[in-house]
């Protein structure tokens, strides 16, 4: 568990702002992959679009590594607001929203081929259910729920109060629950 108020990704921001190429690749190794689910998550399933803000938002972050100052915000929580502003941008832009047949279906590596197939089904309506909630819910859903961040983490990231992501997360839940709930013997939910 991280200590509160100890941010280890910025002592690895700072020694590459420093030079240190080794600092870059950990902390790619250690943020890239949360910052691309939740880039792929927030943009619908694109895995491609996801992929160029994650690109885009990790450049962001290499360009701020010299004037970064230890304490005055946590590396996380700056690259999760430069992604979420990011994929909301295109979002806005193209105004497309991705189609049930066009979400792509989440890779699943475990063993067990009918395991498998259940646990991609899921994963399949979960993506899907969390493309329909508008996207300031679908935001705040994927940081708490999925990211597992808290609550006054994410109201850093969105730029809002604790009480508002609350509200966000509760009625995304309720809407997510609802969409759901017609499959849930089928996706096999207690």
């Amino acid at each position: 568990m991280e200590l509160p108020g100890h941010d280890p990704d910025a002592a690895l921001l700072v020694a590459f702002g420093n030079g240190d190429l080794s600092a870059a690749r950990l902390l790619t190794a250690r943020l890239g992959p949360r910052v691309l689910g939740f880039a792929t998550r927030m943009l619908k399933g694109d895995r491609a679009e996801a992929e160029d803000v994650t690109q885009e938002a990790m450049v962001r972050l290499w360009k701020q590594a010299p004037e970064w100052q230890q304490g005055q915000a946590r590396v996380s929580t700056w690259l999760f607001r430069v992604t979420s502003n990011l994929c909301l941008d295109r979002l806005r832009k193209t105004g497309r929203s991705v189609g049930l047949d066009e979400t792509a279906e989440p890779e699943d590596d475990r063993p067990g081929a009918l395991d498998g197939i259940a646990e991609a089904e899921r994963q399949a309506a979960l993506t899907e259910a969390l493309a329909r909630l508008p996207d300031r819910q679908r935001q705040a859903v994927v940081l708490r729920h999925i990211e597992g961040m808290a609550n006054p983490l994410i109201a850093e990231i969105m730029d809002i109060s604790t009480e508002a992501v609350e509200s966000l997360t509760a009625r995304g839940k309720r809407a997510l629950a609802a969409d759901l709930a017609p499959r849930r013997e089928e996706l096999g939910y207690d």
